[in-house]
């Protein structure tokens, strides 16, 4: 599986330990910046990796920023973006079992890096169920997606 990764300077100092994590699991990585803790905008390293995912350039996505509310906002405008902000490990598995979460996020500054690597091991480790109830409701999470796509700002 193709993994795009992403921080702002708040992810950052966990980023490498993600990406290697991921590597290890024996998926490839696409690392989408940034590379240091000066300050950035979270939403470009979102948008970023958000676009990898929806174009189907990587599989999944990775989004790292202080709390992880901001990255996942920002990533969830990107048209076939399904960001989640998860700090447990039954919310990084479950939102791809039901909701087909593409992107996972989590706040560097919410929790520990173990808890980051458990949360990433069953985000990329799940599969979504296909269940007929959760392609129904994605298909109504798509279908509001198409229609405010059609709006002009």
């Amino acid at each position: 599986m193709r993994v795009a990764v992403g921080a702002d300077h708040a992810g950052f100092p966990v980023k490498a330990e993600i990406a290697a994590l991921v590597a290890r699991l024996g998926h490839e990585v696409d690392d989408h910046g940034t590379h240091s803790t000066e300050a950035c905008d979270y939403p470009d390293t979102a948008r970023s990796v958000a676009e990898a995912v929806a174009a189907g350039r990587a599989d999944r996505g990775l989004l790292i920023c202080g709390s992880g509310l901001g990255a996942s906002i920002a990533a969830n405008k990107v048209p076939g973006a399904r960001a989640g902000n998860c700090s447990d490990r039954y919310s990084a598995h479950q939102g791809v079992e039901h909701d087909d979460m593409n992107i996972l996020v989590f706040g560097a500054r919410v929790i520990g890096i173990e808890v980051a690597k458990e949360l990433v091991e069953a985000f990329l480790a799940a599969r979504f169920s296909g269940e007929e109830r959760h392609v129904r409701r994605l298909n109504k999470v798509k279908a509001i997606e198409a229609h405010y796509s059609k709006i002009e700002p």
